[in-house]
């Protein structure tokens, strides 16, 4: 298709739909209503960098502003969506997604990549609507003890059952460590768990505390592989249940300690602590006050390790995202990290950024959700599993393209002296 085409289905007379499925008053007002519609979907096409994509409209009329051969096609099913998408993409593609009224023919995952890096190209959303009133139309929420205990239940009370479906039989729910491109899902886990005690140079009777234990996984790696004494905390009801519950079984529950409590509460002293996945719920406007609690529960010689999706520049979280997967969520810059550490004195000893291994995680993570679909759709609904399904393509979309990065950022206080000439040792 060449650049601007348009394929026009039917006369003007069979165009009777106008906004929220209405009928236009007369054969004058449906030909302007689909003239405008055409012009501001080929704007919003161009304004994204002219993307390889086919957009279908409601009358059937076929548009694109590419010269290369579509990538996918994208299919409006009524006016209402589609003006809702003009207007607020961000949020408004994915609830028509959701809902079923915004079709995708093709690879969903190849689709977001190619809109992702054509808007990185353009640097433009594509919206109507100035960015400065959609995020003060769609406000995040707070991560106060109160706001952070009812985000925090939105994304990860959905149950046990829910999770085990598509996470590794160690039920990691963050990115994996590929050694090997060609690991499984789980062999890549265990590799990331044991990286992770590597480059804490974990020793044997050591203390350690865990923000956002997860599943548990962490914690009882630790305490089973390197001997550790672990106290893990998490305000997730259930995950603390269930890794309470392993805990038991493995024999661990003497060295393992779940609590369910908020991170600000911690006391005591520590020679490691470690968080994996959590820093994106804690929020800028907390992170000096994060440095705080690792600067009270750190002892003289004490290290940390923190692994967090993270962005190369600040951005707001997509209002889709806020909305259905994580309210609250806020994706930090390596500048807004150092809010953590510099306050409280820390020294950064190595960043790494893993992201084409997260990239890699959420391929197995989808190809093992859509073989469970018919499951998930059953415990809830279709809607559910279309939220989930553009959640997970979505994110492995965002990092294949680097728009979402994974940083591991290890840290002590300046006077710790035992740091490797080299990081050798790490790749064991």
């Amino acid at each position: 298709m060449s650049p601007s085409t348009v394929r026009t289905a039917g006369t003007d007379s069979q165009r009777t739909e106008k906004p929220g499925g209405q009928h236009p008053t007369t054969p004058a007002t449906r030909r302007w209503l689909v003239k405008l519609e055409r012009w501001l979907v080929r704007r919003m096409l161009i304004a994204i960098g002219n993307p390889p994509v086919r957009i279908t409209l409601p009358n059937g009329d076929e548009l694109s502003t590419s010269e290369s051969p579509p990538i996918a096609q994208v299919k409006f099913q009524d006016r209402a969506t589609l003006w809702r998408v003009l207007l607020d993409p961000n949020l408004h593609f994915g609830e028509g997604y959701a809902d079923g009224k915004l079709e995708i023919d093709g690879d969903l995952v190849a689709l977001l990549e190619t809109i992702d890096r054509a808007r990185t190209a353009a640097n433009h959303s594509g919206s109507l609507v100035p960015s400065w009133l959609l995020r003060r139309l769609h406000p995040a929420r707070t991560n106060t003890r109160s706001g952070a205990r009812h985000n925090i239940h939105h994304h990860y009370d959905l149950g046990e059952n829910f999770y085990q479906l598509w996470l590794d039989d160690e039920m990691v729910y963050s990115g994996a460590y590929f050694a090997e491109p060609a690991m499984t899902l789980g062999d890549a886990q265990r590799a990331k768990l044991d990286y992770v005690c590597r480059k804490l140079r974990l020793s044997p009777g050591e203390s350690v505390v865990e923000i956002g234990g997860g599943w548990g996984a962490l914690a009882l790696w630790m305490a089973r592989e390197y001997g550790a004494t672990v106290k893990s905390i998490n305000i997730s009801r259930p995950q603390i249940a269930y890794a309470r519950r392993r805990a038991k079984i493995e024999g661990l529950d003497s060295r393992v300690e779940f609590i369910e409590d908020d991170y600000r509460n911690l006391s005591g002293q520590f020679d490691a602590l470690v968080s994996l996945g959590m820093l994106e719920h804690v929020g800028a406007a907390h992170y000096r006050e994060f440095g705080r609690v690792a600067d009270r529960c750190l002892t003289p010689a004490g290290r940390g390790l923190i692994q967090t999706i993270g962005l190369d520049r600040p951005c707001e979280t997509s209002s889709w995202i806020e909305r259905h997967i994580f309210p609250g969520g806020h994706l930090p810059t390596l500048r807004e990290m150092a809010d953590i550490f510099e306050p409280s004195g820390f020294s950064i000893l190595d960043i790494e950024n893993l992201r084409r291994h997260y990239a890699q995680t959420l391929r197995h993570w989808l190809d093992r959700f859509e073989a469970s679909a018919a499951r998930v759709a059953t415990m809830f609904d279709e809607r559910f599993v279309r939220i989930w399904r553009l959640y997970l393509s979505g994110s492995c979309a965002a990092f294949t393209t680097g728009q979402l990065q994974l940083f591991q950022v290890l840290f002590a206080r300046p006077t710790q002296s035992q740091i490797p000439w080299t990081r050798a040792e790490l790749y064991v």
